[in-house]
């Protein structure tokens, strides 16, 4: 079983190599819980086919990723966060936007059972 730390950077890995249906697949446990900031569309879904959706919804929407990062992980007992930064085209947009976040998950017995992000969500993202 991995330890948080070694979750913690598996995700980071995969997520700066833009494997992040890998990510899901490898590190989330089947009845994960992720949750947006209020006023995010799908505030709070459960279930890796939810989360699932809510990703291909959310790529459907961008044009053009320009720019991606993930810091280094913050790992404190089971929980680690980063920060998560891109620049992205949303199709439709008449300019790029950075989507700048802070993630934290939560690891219980080798994989992610809950993930929230805080951002301030933009009103064409709503």
């Amino acid at each position: 079983m991995m330890t948080t730390q070694e979750v913690a950077n598996r995700l980071v890995e995969l997520c700066r190599t833009g494997q992040h249906e890998q990510a899901v697949q490898e590190l989330y446990a089947p009845d994960i819980v992720s949750v947006e900031p209020e006023g995010a569309p799908n505030r709070m879904v459960t279930g890796l086919s939810a989360i699932a959706e809510k990703s291909k919804k959310f790529e459907s929407m961008i044009e053009k990723v320009n720019k991606s990062s993930v810091s280094d992980p913050i790992v404190a007992e089971n929980f680690f966060s980063c920060n998560m930064l891109m620049n992205i085209q949303m199709k439709g947009a008449p300019v790029a936007i950075d989507m700048d976040e802070i993630c934290v998950y939560t690891v219980h017995q080798g994989k992610i059972v809950r993930e929230e992000f805080f951002y301030t969500p933009q009103p064409q993202l709503a």
